[in-house]
């Protein structure tokens, strides 16, 4: 999975979808009641956000829940990558910033770090992610 997959998913959560086929011991397959009788289809959880996630709201959920670290994440592409326990080390800030683009050095630079985080919050963006000022910027 690529790094900003991981990110993603860190922030807007994996939603299994349960398959109709599966069925564990004291269930009845769906589509039936446990007399027999046809019960419509359960509705299953799309994969996507059916809405969309407070990207600053889940982030400073994760931070509370650590014990409010001393990460400026909303910032630093470092620090946002610690705060979802991504290794944040300069290799995997190379192979995100050749995921998402960027064209300039890959050299950990200052301007590199500032264009991976934008681009980062950019993406969520696109991807469902409700995002305030203070992160797009």
């Amino acid at each position: 999975m690529s790094i900003f997959g991981k990110m993603r998913d860190a922030i807007f959560g994996k939603k299994a979808v349960p398959s109709q086929s599966q069925v564990t011991p004291g269930q009845t397959p769906a589509g039936q009641s446990p007399t027999g009788q046809a019960n419509p289809a359960p509705q299953l959880q799309p994969t996507a956000p059916a809405q969309h996630v407070d990207v600053e709201q889940v982030l400073s959920r994760i931070a509370s829940e650590k014990g409010n670290p001393d990460l400026h994440y909303k910032t630093s592409i470092a620090d946002l990558m610690k705060l979802l326990d991504l290794d944040s080390s300069l290799e995997n800030r190379k192979e995100l910033a050749t995921e998402l683009g960027y064209a300039g050095d890959k050299d950990g630079s200052a301007d590199m770090n500032i264009w991976l985080h934008k681009e980062v919050m950019k993406q969520l963006a696109a991807h469902g992610g409700k995002m305030p000022a203070s992160l797009a910027d």
